[in-house]
């Protein structure tokens, strides 16, 4: 099952209107107003993202608090992982930490970074099927990012823009306010898009000493959640190959990674997911993939992906993203 780190829960409650009821919604995460904060205590993404849309509705200030959120993190609350992003010796460094290292944040979470011709793109990939609190949490997330680069870096950080996948809940000018510059929807992507100035200049603590000690420990954490992520990572790579083919029966991919159809079953569904979970998450990025960087006609991207007929693909994708395959493939590139 996917899972986030508690600490956003009690971002989340830090940032609520004081007297909106609360307590029910902790409870039903296992957790208590008061604490412990523990970063390395998760709950599942989907409870996290119910728990965040019901505080939203319930909230007068709903707009503006996945930004409050996302604004009032501070490195030093991400353990080892928030250490490690301090002392890299550049920004850079920073998001490079968070591309290997994020996943001990909670595995719904998947960072990385890409150089385009405008800057560097520090994209937020997220499990999920974009229900409203998981676009709030989006929203938090490159909040977040966008604030503890400012709080890292040596220079004045400012992103060139903020790209979003899913509509504005609002009025983009509460956004761009924010952030300070301009914020995108209906991307197709949710980045910050930075400078290579920026993510060049040195970071206010950067040295390469401590990072390494710091990623020597995150190493480890790594590590002993990396069974459960290969494992996921490993049927869909293996579902990837064959889409072309049409969806791949249980019993073949088990075949292929050498267990039976009835151990490769029970084993998704004790971390949360069903063989069809996994299928649906390998379509979606390969079509996603498809979409952005190859000149494939819908109907090719649909068969490559598994469909019969171009229509059941488009259905199957606005479920995924929101937005059309050609849409998606027309507004992707606007960062």
């Amino acid at each position: 099952m996917a899972q986030i780190t508690s600490l956003y829960v009690y971002k989340v409650l830090s940032q609520a209107t004081p007297g909106v009821e609360t307590g029910d919604l902790m409870g039903k995460l296992g957790l208590s107003k008061e604490g412990p904060i523990d970063p390395t205590r998760m709950v599942s993404s989907s409870e996290y993202y119910n728990f965040f849309a019901a505080l939203v509705d319930r909230d007068p200030g709903g707009l503006l608090l996945p930004l409050k959120i996302g604004a009032s993190m501070r490195s030093d609350e991400y353990g080892a992982f928030g250490l490690a992003w301090k002392s890299a010796p550049t920004l850079r460094g920073s998001f490079k930490r968070a591309e290997r290292y994020g996943h001990v944040l909670g595995s719904a979470e998947t960072y990385s970074l890409e150089e385009t011709a405008e800057g560097f793109l520090f994209n937020l990939e997220k499990a999920g099927d974009g229900c409203p609190g998981m676009l709030l949490s989006n929203e938090a997330s490159m909040a977040a990012v966008n604030t503890i680069s400012r709080e890292v870096s040596s220079s004045n950080f400012v992103p060139l823009a903020i790209c979003f996948k899913h509509a504005p809940r609002g009025d983009i000018r509460v956004y761009e306010a924010h952030f300070g510059c301009p914020v995108h929807f209906e991307t197709g992507r949710d980045a910050v898009l930075a400078s290579k100035e920026s993510i060049e200049s040195p970071n206010k603590l950067g040295d390469e000493t401590i990072a390494r000690f710091f990623d020597q420990h995150l190493e480890q954490q790594l590590n002993s959640l990396k069974s459960d992520i290969d494992l996921q990572q490993q049927v869909r790579h293996a579902v990837v190959k064959v889409l072309s083919e049409g969806v791949p029966r249980l019993s073949r991919i088990a075949s292929e990674l050498k267990m039976g159809a009835r151990t490769l079953q029970r084993r998704l569904s004790e971390q949360g997911y069903s063989f069809q979970n996994v299928v649906d998450m390998a379509q979606r990025d390969l079509a996603q993939r498809l979409l952005r960087e190859t000149d494939y006609s819908l109907a090719e991207v649909a068969f490559l992906t598994g469909f019969a007929e171009q229509s059941g693909f488009t259905r199957a994708f606005k479920r995924w993203a929101g937005q059309t395959p050609r849409s998606y493939r027309l507004s992707y590139r606007r960062c």
